[in-house]
Formats: structure tokens, C-alpha cells, sequence
């Protein structure tokens, strides 16, 4: 993923350049700060990142934003029209995200439904205004519950028991938190993420066990390494 994204990075990078080159030799006439320009930077990360992240849902309203400000700028949008428009358009996007989310993607969240049906417990870790290290070596692992609120959770499942598939739902609330996993296991994620998101650093492993991941990240970020 790294690669790609600076593949896309090179891309854009370059068309740039050649342009400014071809405007130069008064080959082309088209002018990169032309009024607004600022919100190219807004507008070109998200869009890069809108195809190298696997969180999609705040690229997509940062876009948006963007856009919308590019076009009020412009006059051809009312700043009075602004918040009438984006607030609601974005709300839509949450809300079809956690839907596609709860229908398709709640692996996580039945996994940690059917330990406790079993009266099984699983593994819980809440960080308010603090930080809070969890370390699992030697134990059997099936499943966590990490809350982060204006704090941060690091969690080491590096050493830890894990033969079957497990999950971990993990919200951070302005804060962050941190989940080391084993080499040998595929990690799976979903999540709903505001102002935010989850960065899965691992690589995946044919025919190992995988730990299912749902984040919820509000003005905050989960990280997997």
C-alpha cells in the first residue's frame, strides 16, 4: 500500500511538473494557482487517498468539503448554501457507511456476541483521560473490547494464544490506540470513522487464523501493527 500510494504521489507530482513546463514554453495556458488554488489541498490528498487507504468514508467528506468550497469561491455556490448542503450530504455518507457496515461487515461484533452467548468473557480495556498497556502473553486469546476516550490503549497480542479466529472492537474518542498482533495471523478491519481512522500495517498469511477488527474512531485513531 505504501508503494502505491507513492506511485500516486509520484504521478500527481509529475503531471505538475510537465505542466508548469509546457505553461513555460507557452505550450499550455492553464494556471495551477489560479484564484482559490488552496483548495487543491484539500481536494488532492483526499482523492489520493480515497484509492490508497482502506478507510474511505473521510476522504470521500473531505473531497466534499473541497469541492464545495472550490465551488463558493467561485460563485457558482452561496456560502449561506454551504451548511445546508454539505452538513446533510455528509450525514447521508455516515449513515449509508454504518449501514453497509452493520449489514455486511460486523464480523468483529458477532464474534464477541457469541464468546459472551457461550459465557465465555472477553478481554476489556478502557482508557478515559489516561493510558492503559494490555499485555496478553501466554494467554488464550478469542476477543477484546478497547475504549479510548481522550486517552490511549496499547494492546500486545504479540505473544499471546491465538488458535482460532478472535476479534477486537476497538473505539477511540479523541484518543488512540495501539494493537500489536502476532506475524502469523491475517487481520481483517471494519470500521465507521469520523475525523479519523484505522491503519492495519500487516501483511496476510495463507491458511492462519484471523483477528477481526471493528473500529470505531471519532476525532481519533486505531492503529495495527
Amino acid at each position: 500500500m505504501k508503494k502505491f500510494r507513492s506511485v500516486i504521489w509520484g504521478i500527481v507530482l509529475i503531471a505538475a511538473g510537465l505542466l508548469l513546463e509546457l505553461n513555460a514554453l507557452n505550450v499550455t495556458h492553464l494556471d495551477l494557482f489560479f484564484d482559490v488554488w488552496w483548495t487543491l489541498f484539500i481536494i488532492v490528498p483526499c482523492t489520493v487517498g480515497l484509492f490508497t487507504e482502506r478507510e474511505k468514508t473521510g476522504n470521500i467528506i473531505g473531497i466534499l468539503v473541497g469541492v464545495f468550497l472550490l465551488l463558493c469561491c467561485r460563485d457558482i455556490l452561496s456560502f449561506s448554501m454551504l451548511w445546508k448542503l454539505l452538513l446533510p450530504t455528509v450525514i447521508v455518507i455516515i449513515g449509508l457507511k454504518m449501514v453497509f457496515t452493520g449489514l455486511f461487515g460486523n464480523r468483529a461484533q458477532k464474534i464477541i456476541d457469541k464468546i459472551k452467548q457461550n459465557g465465555g468473557k472477553t478481554k476489556v480495556g478502557c482508557a478515559t483521560f489516561s493510558g492503559c498497556n494490555l499485555n496478553y502473553d501466554g494467554e488464550p486469546f478469542e476477543g477484546a473490547e478497547l475504549s479510548a476516550v481522550f486517552g490511549g490503549i496499547e494492546c500486545d497480542l504479540r505473544n499471546a494464544v491465538i488458535e482460532k479466529d478472535c476479534a477486537v472492537k476497538a473505539a477511540a474518542i479523541f484518543g488512540g490506540i495501539d494493537i500489536f498482533v502476532p506475524d502469523n495471523v491475517n487481520v481483517k478491519v471494519t470500521s465507521n470513522s469520523i475525523f479519523g481512522g484505522v491503519s492495519n500495517k500487516t501483511a496476510a498469511h495463507k491458511e492462519a487464523p484471523t483477528i477481526y477488527i471493528g473500529g470505531t474512531c471519532i476525532f481519533g485513531g486505531i492503529e495495527i501493527k
